[in-house]
């Protein structure tokens, strides 16, 4: 740390020569320019000049009346042209302007306070006036040991507060909140029950305690929490911690689209209290999982097709899938592209996952596949459980299911599954 020190004082040292060297150095220089040089090239013209009119009068060229008029004038000219000249230039003094010290003293003082506010801010001053721990982890210890006081310390504000004031009811739940937060549940459900006794029935109270009981049963959903989930929805289907918890569940048991369902409808909601940035990330995160999950699952040759043998029951959607001659001139210098054919329910309460899907290389086009039970993703997500589906044939940029920037796709919308109609799909257009 002191050649840490050291290092940052020859720095700001250096930093102030360079301010105040030119203001030291500087001196008032004074330049004489001197014309006189001029004043002898008009004098030599003059006499050359002079010369030529005294040679012409001599000659006979001009009068004894005209020659005296020209020397008048010659004279004359010159001294004009020394007049002017004394006054342009003759001797000129420039005198250099100095710098006032008023600026090296604001760079200084700008400089010093600047570096001592960033330093201030960033810096490490502060553990130069405490002793250095012994390691790095115990000071981590120590944090996490404040922040524990300091929890301790607000329950006990929050407990005196509701003793002085037993009909507060944000005490109580902040109470609540707080003895999540240290895994005192049984006692957060007290809390928000006193709320519930000062305030009456709410979704957000419920859901509250649904919180609560599903922390206190180990991150499941028993009949406890079931029952305050049920209640809280009963209230208002949009309550912002019910969905959130249940999202959150189905996240971590890799329901995803059920996860994505719930923190969407809070977020559509639009709370003012709810950090929607977090949820947007968390959304994001779960239909990134989805993608992959049915990109896994198309890898493995569809284990759904591979268990169904009755590829006669229910649907059977005919695709004719075939690409446009641009678009396969474009594709031709290059290696062979992976094509996802599949249809996706129409309807959004469905969600996102592919009822059926088929995947080939751009070389086997122009195809003919039967989308059916059979080319299912999930035993939960088959084309059988829907009315209507889109259809779509892409040919991945990148090899991933989705439709993303630079695909080739074609798309048929809101094609009922019973149709015995074949349906055709050219790849003609690119996904911006």
């Amino acid at each position: 740390m002191p050649e840490l020190i050291i290092l940052i004082v020859a720095f700001l040292l250096l930093i102030l020569v360079v301010i105040w060297w030119h203001f030291i150095k500087q001196n008032n220089k004074v330049t004489i320019v001197d014309n006189t040089q001029r004043d002898d090239t008009n004098v030599r013209l003059y006499h050359e000049h002079k010369a030529e009119i005294e040679n012409d009068f001599k000659q006979g060229s001009i009068d004894d009346e005209n020659y005296q008029y020209l020397i008048a004038e010659l004279d004359k000219s010159l001294l004009q042209d020394i007049e002017e000249n004394k006054k342009a230039s003759a001797e000129e003094v420039i005198e250099s302007k100095t710098i006032s010290v008023i600026w090296p003293i604001i760079l200084t003082v700008f400089v010093l306070i600047f570096s001592f506010v960033m330093y201030n801010h960033n810096g490490a001053y502060k553990q130069l006036s405490q002793p250095l721990s012994s390691n790095q982890h115990a000071g981590a210890e120590m944090s996490e040991q404040d922040q524990a006081q300091q929890m301790i310390a607000q329950i006990k504000s929050l407990i005196d507060l509701t003793v002085n004031e037993p009909d507060n009811s944000d005490a109580w739940y902040g109470l609540g909140q707080a003895f999540i937060n240290i895994g005192e549940f049984n006692k957060a459900i007290e809390s928000f029950d006193q709320v519930i006794r000062i305030e009456g029935e709410s979704a957000e109270l419920y859901g509250a305690k649904a919180q609560a009981y599903y922390y206190k049963d180990n991150q499941t959903i028993s009949s406890d929490v079931q029952e305050f989930i049920d209640k809280a929805l009963a209230l208002n289907p949009a309550d912002a911690s019910t969905n959130i918890l249940i999202g959150m569940h189905n996240f971590m048991n890799q329901n995803y689209e059920v996860a994505i369902k719930h923190w969407e409808t809070v977020i559509n909601a639009g709370k003012p209290n709810v950090n929607t940035q977090a949820l947007s990330e968390a959304v994001a995160e779960a239909k990134n999982r989805l993608l992959q999950a049915a990109n896994g699952q198309m890898e493995q040759g569809n284990p759904a097709q591979i268990n169904n043998d009755q590829t006669d029951i229910g649907p059977q959607l005919t695709v004719n899938v075939d690409i446009s001659e641009n678009i396969k001139q474009q594709l031709i210098q290059g290696e062979d592209k992976v094509v996802f054919i599949y249809a996706v329910s129409s309807d959004a309460k469905h969600g996102r996952m592919p009822v059926a899907a088929v995947k080939m290389k751009a070389s086997d086009l122009p195809v003919t596949v039967v989308l059916n039970d059979s080319k299912a993703m999930s035993p939960q997500a088959k084309i059988s459980d829907v009315p209507a589906v889109n259809i779509y044939a892409v040919i991945s940029a990148s090899g991933s299911v989705g439709v993303k920037s630079g695909d080739f796709k074609a798309e048929r919308l809101n094609t009922d599954v019973l149709s015995t109609e074949p349906v055709s799909l050219l790849i003609d257009t690119i996904v911006p």
